[in-house]
């Protein structure tokens, strides 16, 4: 039976033999105030409670009064609604039902609510714009809403979805003119999602009153109260905390120099649309998250080293924390911190986030009263591959799949932003389409001003900044640094050595690229970090005295550490790995054993403490770098001296020697590279090292390497009885609890690493009229006079075998501008690789998978590449004179301004194709589907466009004289401006070409010159 809320008052009322005033609203909220005050003070009674019941409609009344009276000071909403229950109870000498419960004690635990969010706001006025009418008026609407047993079940269950939460809040928005529309209503939408826990408090604490009304039972209530509890403690001891973690050795905070972000729209493509403007990462964000509408859609953040995506987490999280909670509670989550994956994400966070509020409840994802955002963090930093089959796309396609079940699903409907390098996404040719990409933009220079407040705001030193800040607008600083500085992370690195006087400005003015201002950054802050504690005192060097270490041992030890946290999987590293490896250094064993005759076993952790070094939260005994950067840049420093030892010589009775012999070269190669794929972040800082090096000797490394590179080809190093270089890696890597790998995996990553540093020098090279002719790396080998050769197909299958799309994952990204000439590539699995400039001529790419490839301004000439699956490929510019693209699948592929001459192109799909401004003259496109293609300004002179399937085409200002288009359906096509001079119409020798009134004719040319142009379409345009 359906009763209304005003009946419900009254029958209350009347138990307790009160009469019903005809005070108006504001006279009842006064009455609620006092009798609130009274019950703080003295306690309940029914002479406290009488002036409420006999002056007032509901205890939302006492939005009438003035807000400071409600909200500051403390009244106690929820234990008034309790005394009321029990007085009834006890007045009546019966129990109350679910409905009168549920009425009394929503109120209170409602107005509980708003008293807790809206105090976390004291500089409002609310008072402010108070229209006392408004309220009145909605307060005399709550008379008429009806409660029954179940819509009084659904407010116990989930306030916040029940129309009596909709009923209130229509009351407390007309109460909080004082802010704007949008605010007001996520403060509301807060109000009521934060109902519920006092609603739990009051059914809990009112014990019997209440206990046999309804399910669930006395535990449920107790254990999901406990379970706010723990959601309480995680938000406090860890979310709050985040923002106030120390920057690096500083003293102050993250949040003390945190400025917001800016961040750009990323193209379905996945390029950068640099068009847009610029907007605030944090606005895009928040926006999103509060639009239902886009729940299907996973935030997805991408940035370069540096521009502050894992401040920005932290940062954000916060900020919904305070801000969104708890319509929205953040988990943070560095991917880094998880070591396994299960084929569902919620399986995967279920095992691995040991949060009571996530472990003890198996309906923790589908409570209606708690929705969560996660903030995945890194997701370049995932060290999955070493651990189980799952790869990166499997990963992404994991969060994709769940975003989509929380929109499909009512009972979840939980948030997930991503965040990451884009790098490694590339060789994912096929991710999710609710992917809604932006990427952080470079600091532009208001950003930067603001960044300087906040960094002069925290220095001891007032002032010193400005200098700083006036060389980085001045003529002096090379762009290159410029460039830098509008990355957060570089950008402290430069002021705080500023500041100590570790910069050298005059290095930096000598930069000559970017990479190179980066290295010197680099190198500039390493000696910094290692130098910054050097000072006296009372005689005694305080950092020596600290660390016991000379400051090349440190760094020795530094190098070494970031060896060790890359081949654990770019995270941290078992601090026993570090010393295993120092033991295998007679000149480090020797400084850490004296070091730890003084600072005892310690040493090592108390050594790396002061240097960019940290105890990992999750691995005991282990240690990570603040900063992947920071790794990433010493093991590029490891692997450059080993290759700079790698080409020294020296001589011999029996001639030139090399100082690292073969066999330890091979050993060492195993070692460095032998544990997964080099990132394109360490080739890049290993090139820029070796390039600072200008009598570097390039062609005597070259030669070395490659002389590994065809041994490892044939299986020199794995075929062996005796114990094998793979094997004895295999079991140093075990030895330290780091699995996943074999003695393939092993040998696979340390050739296809080599592979990578032959090809960064083969295209170094190739820019240098001094090496181009000594350096040229053939990966499938050297070509041969009617030969194809077949090296690299076989590395392919080789590291295919071990697991699907091995090769491109390592190396796909690395082949720009290699040297494929002639290299048979049949059925190759070459999705996504960066192919830009690469020289693929008389290649056989026969049913090779291209997709998504960047084969932009490559050689194409003479390649077979029919049956080839293009899908998505970006082909601009590339030559793919006289190739075979017979039955190629080309839809959606980028030929914008390709050579295409003579090329065979029959039955080749090519549907919504861009080939914009190419040139296809001779070429056979017989039978091609061109449906959708962009073909405008294109030269087709003699093109077989016979049979071809022209629908939809745009051939606007396209040349097609001499071209053969019998049996063509032009059926919608743009024809407009076209030249169709000699073309062959035939509607005879291959069947009738068709059109319809979708085809566009305006200002075609030559037609009157055509051949075989059918009667009808003559007589449609009147050509004689």
């Amino acid at each position: 039976m359906r009763k209304r809320l005003s009946q419900i008052w009254q029958n209350i009322r009347q138990s307790f033999s009160v009469e019903e005033s005809v005070n108006t609203a504001i006279e009842g909220s006064q009455a609620i105030l006092e009798a609130a005050k009274t019950l703080q003070e003295q306690g309940a009674s029914l002479a406290v409670l009488k002036p409420v019941l006999q002056n007032s409609s509901s205890f939302l009344d006492v939005l009438c009064s003035p807000m400071a009276q409600v909200i500051g000071a403390g009244l106690p909403f929820v234990p008034m609604g309790i005394a009321l229950l029990k007085l009834t109870r006890d007045v009546t000498k019966q129990n109350l039902t679910l409905e009168d419960c549920v009425l009394i004690v929503s109120q209170a635990a409602y107005l509980e609510s708003a008293k807790e969010i809206l105090r976390q706001y004291p500089d409002i006025d609310w008072d402010a714009k108070l229209d006392a009418q408004a309220v009145e008026k909605q307060l005399k609407k709550l008379k008429d809403v009806e409660l029954d047993y179940e819509s009084a079940s659904q407010v116990i269950n989930c306030f916040h979805q029940s129309p009596l939460a909709e009923a209130f809040n229509q009351v407390l928005l007309a109460r909080l003119t004082a802010v704007p529309s949008s605010s007001s209503q996520l403060l509301v939408q807060r109000i009521a999602n934060n109902t519920h826990r006092y609603i739990l408090k009051a059914w809990v604490e009112a014990g019997d009153v209440v206990r046999n009304i309804m399910q669930p039972s006395f535990e449920d209530w107790q254990r999901e109260q406990k379970r706010f509890h723990d959601i309480d403690d995680y938000l406090k001891n860890h979310i709050a905390k985040k923002p106030l973690d120390t920057v690096f050795d500083e003293s102050f905070s993250f949040q003390d120099i945190y400025v917001p972000l800016k961040a750009k729209p990323v193209e379905k493509n996945g390029n950068v649309d640099e068009k847009a403007d610029s907007f605030s990462l944090e606005v895009w964000a928040r926006t999103n998250l509060l639009n239902l509408d886009n729940l299907d859609k996973v935030m997805f953040i991408q940035g370069g080293p540096g521009r502050g995506k894992s401040v920005f987490c932290r940062m954000f999280a916060n900020l919904v924390r305070q801000h969104f909670y708890p319509v929205w509670i953040p988990i943070l989550i560095r991917l880094r911190d998880i070591d396994n994956f299960a084929v569902r994400l919620e399986n995967t966070l279920e095992a691995e986030l040991k949060l009571g509020f996530i472990q003890d409840h198996k309906n923790w994802l589908t409570n209606p009263n708690t929705r969560f955002l996660f903030i995945l963090d890194g997701f370049d930093e995932l060290h999955i591959e070493a651990r189980n089959n799952l790869n990166l796309e499997a990963f992404i396609k994991q969060v994709a799949g769940f975003q989509k079940e929380c929109k499909d699903y009512r009972e979840m409907g939980h948030r997930v932003i991503i965040t990451g390098r884009a790098m490694a996404l590339q060789g994912i040719p096929y991710l999710p389409p609710n992917l809604e990409r932006v990427e952080i933009v470079a600091m532009n220079e208001q950003l930067q001003a603001q960044w300087f407040e906040k960094w002069e705001a925290v220095q001891v030193n007032q002032g010193e900044s400005a200098a700083f800040q006036q060389f980085l607008h001045s003529n002096k600083c090379p762009d290159e640094v410029k460039q830098l500085a509008q990355e957060p992370l570089l950008l402290y690195l430069l002021a705080a050595m500023y500041r100590d006087g570790k910069l050298d400005i005059d290095k930096l003015e000598q930069a000559s690229d970017d990479r190179t201002a980066k290295i010197i950054v680099y190198q500039e802050a390493l000696i910094w970090v290692l130098t910054k504690q050097r000072a006296e005192r009372d005689g005694t060097n305080i950092n020596l005295e600290l660390t016991q270490q000379k400051p090349e041992d440190l760094k020795r030890i530094l190098i070494e550490a970031a060896v060790c946290v890359v081949q654990s999987g770019g995270a941290f590293a078992a601090m026993s790995m570090l010393e295993a490896r120092l033991q295998a250094d007679e000149t480090a064993k020797a400084f850490l054993d004296k070091a730890k005759q003084k600072l005892g076993d310690d040493a090592l952790k108390t050594a790396l403490a002061a240097f960019y070094i940290r105890p990992t939260e999750k691995q005991a005994g282990g240690a990570e770098f603040f900063h992947k950067s920071f790794s990433e840049f010493l093991f590029a420093e490891r692997l450059k001296a080993r290759l700079k030892t790698w080409t020294q010589y020296y001589d011999a009775e029996e001639g030139r020697q090399p100082i690292v012999l073969e066999s330890s070269m091979n050993w060492e190669i195993y070692d460095l590279l032998g544990y997964g794929g080099l990132t394109p972040e360490i080739v890049d800082y290993l090139m820029g090292l070796l390039i600072e090096n200008q009598n570097f000797p390039w062609v005597e490394l070259f030669k070395r390497l490659d002389k590994f590179y065809s041994k490892w080809c044939e299986g020199k190093f794995i075929d062996s009885a005796a114990e094998t270089l793979p094997q004895k890696k295999l079991r140093q890597l075990q030895n330290e609890k780091i699995t996943g790998l074999g003695q393939r995996q092993v040998d696979v990553y340390a050739g296809l690493n080599v592979m990578i540093l032959l090809l960064e020098l083969h295209r170094y090279a190739q820019a240098k009229d001094d090496l181009k002719t000594q350096i040229i790396f053939y990966p499938s080998g050297q070509p041969q006079a009617d030969t194809l050769t077949v090296r690299l197909l076989r590395i392919i299958n080789y590291s295919d075998g071990l697991k699907l799309w091995n090769f491109i994952n390592v190396v796909g990204q690395f082949l720009s501008g290699a040297n494929l000439s002639g290299a048979f590539l049949s059925g190759a699995n070459l999705i996504g690789a960066d192919l830009r400039d690469a020289d693929l001529s008389g290649a056989n790419l026969n049913g090779a998978d291209l997709s998504g490839a960047h084969l932009i301004r490559a050689n194409l000439n003479g390649a077979d590449l029919g049956g080839a699956n293009l899908i998505s490929t970006d082909l601009s510019d590339a030559d793919l004179s006289g190739a075979d693209l017979n039955g190629a699948d080309l839809s959606r592929a980028n030929l914008s301004g390709a050579n295409l001459i003579s090329a065979n192109l029959n039955d080749a799909d090519l549907s919504d194709a861009d080939l914009s401004g190419a040139n296809l003259s001779g070429a056979n496109l017989s039978g091609a589907n061109l449906s959708g293609a962009n073909l405008s300004g294109a030269n087709l002179i003699s093109a077989n466009l016979s049979d071809a399937n022209l629908s939809g085409t745009d051939l606007s200002y396209a040349d097609l004289s001499y071209a053969d288009l019998s049996g063509t359906d032009l059926s919608g096509t743009d024809l407009s401006y076209a030249d169709l001079s000699y073309a062959d119409l035939s509607d005879q020798r291959w069947g009738d070409i068709r059109w319809d009134e979708n085809t566009k004719w305006e200002g075609v040319r030559g037609l009157d010159m055509a051949v075989n142009v059918p009667a009808k379409l003559k007589q449609q345009l009147g050509i004689g």
